[in-house]
């Protein structure tokens, strides 16, 4: 017997299903492709918990939300604290500038501070910006251990291909891009990546590198792996990563620190984000349905909010500021 029936287990399903059972409520979890894997568009997130970073082209919500994801996320996986470093080429000094306007919790950095921080790219770069509160994991990693909780509690994702019109009862609908047809609203943006191998380059908190037409963030996976990501395309094609993405990203990475020319690329992928308008997370309530979508680039920054919100209604039945007009 369950309360509540969760359709789609990635990033924002696993955390719904955690918050339920954190308001008593028994949730059934399915999704039609089983656990979390390559299938979902989480699986190729960057997994940095960069909520002052992400300000500066979000809305106030995902910065007074995404503060909280670091410790939420820690109660169930392992999260680094070690900030995030952003810098950019000394010919795009003007956008290091208008980044640091447009956010908050900052520091300057000089050369010698960016040495401080990250000793590999001493002498590569002249200025740069410390985000000291800001973290990150790995998202495959966390994905796996959120559902080794869920079942520890008696919830395992059933491999069931089902509809919120299938299902009598409350629904969480967390489907990203499959429940575009009852949310027309949203849209589908393309983002790649690419996992590298480089032993030889040690960096312990994600680089962000500003640049016009091509920024890059780089976020150490351990073991000399990095991921470098992500390209924003507005494009609803799910074929593979395209030649012009990849050289964008190694191109940005060489800029970063040369020695990325000698890595060794381990995997590429490409996915699409669900995204509203706005581009701004949010649940809409259509009777007993409640859709958790539109994650954007914020999946893992926003999906404790956002189930901790919809969670919160099926109990109380009060709305919460994540919640959307229909």
């Amino acid at each position: 017997m369950s309360d509540v029936t969760i359709i789609g287990a990635g990033v924002a399903g696993l955390w719904a299903a955690r918050a339920c059972l954190a308001q008593g409520l028994r949730p059934r979890l399915v999704d039609r492709k089983g656990p979390p894997g390559p299938h979902g568009c989480s699986w190729w997130a960057g997994g940095m918990l960069a909520p002052f970073c992400e300000g500066a082209l979000s809305e106030p919500a995902v910065v007074t939300h995404g503060r909280r994801a670091a410790a939420l996320w820690g109660e169930v996986t392992e999260v680094t604290h070690r900030g995030t470093l952003v810098l950019a080429p000394e010919r795009d000094r003007a956008e290091l500038q208008r980044f640091a306007a447009r956010t908050e919790g900052h520091s300057d950095c000089d050369a010698e501070a960016i040495a401080a921080c990250e000793p590999d790219l001493a002498g590569r770069h002249r200025r740069g910006l410390f985000f000291a509160e800001e973290a990150h994991l790995n998202p495959r990693q966390a994905l796996h251990d959120l559902s080794q909780t869920l079942i520890a509690q008696g919830v395992k994702v059933e491999t069931t291909a089902l509809t919120p019109s299938e299902v009598t009862g409350p629904v969480i609908d967390c489907r990203g891009m499959v429940a575009r047809d009852a949310l027309p609203g949203l849209r589908a943006v393309r983002g790649e990546m690419i996992l590298l191998r480089a032993p030889e380059i040690t960096l312990t908190r994600p680089i962000r590198l500003l640049h016009p037409r091509h920024p890059l963030y780089v976020v150490p996976r351990g073991q000399g792996i990095y991921m470098l990501g992500a390209t924003q395309i507005e494009s609803a094609s799910r074929s593979g990563m395209t030649a012009r993405s990849a050289l964008e990203l190694l191109s940005a990475a060489y800029a970063l620190d040369s020695r990325f020319a000698e890595g060794e690329i381990i995997e590429m992928g490409a996915d699409l984000r669900p995204a509203f308008a706005d581009n701004l997370p949010g649940i809409v309530q259509r009777g007993a349905v409640l859709h958790l979508n539109g994650l954007f680039r914020h999946g893992f920054l926003m999906a404790p909010a956002l189930a901790e919100q919809a969670a919160g209604f099926l109990a109380t039945a009060i709305t919460g500021d994540l919640f959307r007009e229909d």
